[in-house]
């Protein structure tokens, strides 16, 4: 896969309104990747959610944003990475209904399910790293 852009768009999660901006700038790259307005939708509202993951699960992080195209097809990837606690159990994390947080636990499997490409790393006491990509089709 490479890259359109030369190096991700960087945005910190530190507060609500990181989220709301993180979300925004994704949108921005939704659009100039030609996304369908589903597809915008649903990348949309999975970069929202591990947005908000990063902010409460990993007490704050960063987003990085880019343009990608695999030769056939341009996307986007949204990698979101903290310093926080990370993931002991990855696939009782993943499971639907699954939470941690009082929520209704579909941030990390809703987030797969909406994405083409879905990759968690995580260390406990080291942080975690989930990256997606969308596809216009």
């Amino acid at each position: 896969m490479r890259a359109s852009d030369p190096s991700p768009e960087v945005l910190s999660i530190e507060s609500d309104t990181d989220v709301v901006r993180v979300r925004q700038a994704v949108r921005t790259l939704a659009l100039r990747a030609g996304l369908s307005v589903v597809d915008q939708t649903k990348l949309i509202t999975a970069a929202s959610e591990l947005a908000r993951n990063t902010l409460v699960h990993g007490h704050g992080g960063r987003a990085e944003l880019a343009l990608v195209n695999d030769g056939t097809r341009a996307g986007v990837q949204c990698r979101f990475v903290d310093d926080g606690p990370g993931i002991v159990d990855i696939p009782r994390a993943l499971e639907e209904g699954y939470t941690t947080g009082g929520g209704l636990g579909l941030g990390l499997s809703g987030s797969r399910r909406l994405a083409d490409r879905f990759d968690l790393r995580s260390t406990a006491g080291e942080g975690t790293c989930v990256t997606i990509v969308k596809w216009g089709r």
